[in-house]
């Protein structure tokens, strides 16, 4: 086995596992630090013995049985025994292996964990970037693009929060159902960030929307039935997912949605999908995640060679910036009133957005499509320009790169014709 391989399959073992495996890790201690640096020590060595030794057959247990001996070697150092008052009941507890913990419980110990970062003594605006990274196990930098946080800005929010949880003991213990209502926005939060870290990746070297994404959706939904939001952010994951087998073309580039083929959407997704958000409409309360779904269900309602139903595409995207106004809702609705009201009018919403379309890429990205179709080809190659510098996702680059260089050659033909006697 190459140097390569092994660091694949560590990657696909970490990627798939990180939520579980922590998870079990901290249960032992309340250390979620601890816990991560264990798991990035087991790493390290899969990274190490597996080109010699093969990858094992069960990678998952591996890494934990690597990360629970690094755990004791740390309780049991001249430091720990210094600093750390003994506490049988924690140091000597029995820990749990992957054998003995099913799926559905494993399950169930990746949303203890997920309500655990929503405990009251964490502050209320890390909590669903902790999930994100602790839980699902994505980077500081990735989160902190949710949240246009710098990423800097971000780890050390979650470096203190990590600390706050050891210092104040919270118990690793799911919380009673009483408390679900209360920690349930925060939940909801983290997993629409995944989705929309995992969604804004097309690329060869994209990671896919994980199956844990889906199932966390769908089990929140479970979880709490009656809630409106769940279930449409159920929906609107599932509505989101069934459209990713058209999203990238042979040879690597972007297919905006508008040029994507309906037949080659997951059709089993999107009645998933509308069973969920059916059950939301019942509750008759509107909230974001069920327009956002509402939306992406008017997409997949499109048939080939048809376009979509512009109409009710605007009156949800004006309600939903009603409710809910963000830089990507505003983005949204310019690009939906260019199709309803003309390019002007989408102009005029990104106008809106002032400073912070500054560093927003799909602002950029939209401003300069709706510059080409009013013929404004020198600001629109700049638009261009500027939201390809605002991505590092190859397909989008190289979707946008080819757009540019199309309007690039109309003007260059343009100038030429004009120089003809």
């Amino acid at each position: 086995m190459t140097d390569s391989d092994a660091a694949s399959a560590a990657a696909a073992a970490a990627r798939d596992g990180y939520g579980r495996l922590l998870g079990l890790l901290a249960a032992a201690d309340g250390d979620l630090a601890g816990a991560e640096d264990a798991l990035a020590d087991a790493l390290e060595q899969a990274l190490r013995r597996w080109p010699e030794q093969g990858v094992p057959h069960r990678p998952e247990a591996w890494l934990l049985t690597v990360a629970r001996n690094r755990q004791r070697d740390r309780w049991r150092s001249a430091e720990t025994r210094r600093t750390t008052p003994l506490d049988l009941d924690r140091h000597a507890r029995r820990t749990v292996t992957i054998d003995e913990v099913g799926p559905d419980a494993i399950g169930d110990r990746r949303l203890e964990l997920m309500l655990l970062c929503a405990h009251p003594v964490i502050d209320p605006g890390v909590r669903a970037p902790l999930m994100l990274n602790v839980v699902l196990g994505f980077t500081a930098a990735e989160i902190g693009a949710v949240f246009t946080v710098p990423r800097a800005t971000m780890a050390t929010r979650l470096v203190r929060a990590k600390r706050r949880i050891r210092a104040a003991g919270v118990p690793f213990e799911l919380p009673d159902r009483s408390h679900l209502p209360a920690r349930m926005a925060a939940v909801l939060e983290a997993v629409y960030g995944a989705y929309v870290i995992e969604w804004s990746s097309t690329g060869s070297e994209a990671r896919p929307l994980p199956p844990e994404g889906l199932q966390l959706a769908e089990v929140l939904a479970q979880v709490a039935p009656a809630d409106p939001e769940a279930r449409g952010l159920a929906a609107l994951v599932l509505l989101s997912a069934a459209r990713a087998p058209a999203r990238t073309a042979a040879d690597g580039r972007l297919v905006p949605l508008l040029e994507q083929d309906p037949g080659c959407w997951d059709r089993s997704l999107i009645e998933r999908g509308h069973v969920h958000l059916r059950a939301a409409h019942a509750r008759r309360s509107v909230g974001r995640f069920q327009l956002e779904a509402a939306i992406q269900a008017t997409h997949c309602a499109r048939l080939p060679d048809q376009g979509p139903d512009w109409a009710t595409l605007k009156q949800l995207h004006l309600a939903l910036h009603q409710l809910a106004p963000s830089r990507g809702g505003t983005a949204a609705l310019a690009a939906v009133l260019a199709e309803t009201d003309g390019p002007a009018a989408g102009l005029a919403a990104l106008d809106q957005l002032g400073e912070d379309a500054v560093r927003f890429q799909p602002a950029w990205a939209t401003r300069a499509q709706l510059l080409e179709r009013l013929g404004a080809h020198a600001g629109a190659l700049a638009a261009y320009e500027r939201a390809i510098a605002l991505t590092t996702d190859p397909a989008e680059r190289a979707y946008l790169t080819g757009r540019r260089r199309a309007v690039a050659n109309r003007t260059a033909t343009r100038r030429t014709d004009t120089r003809r006697p």
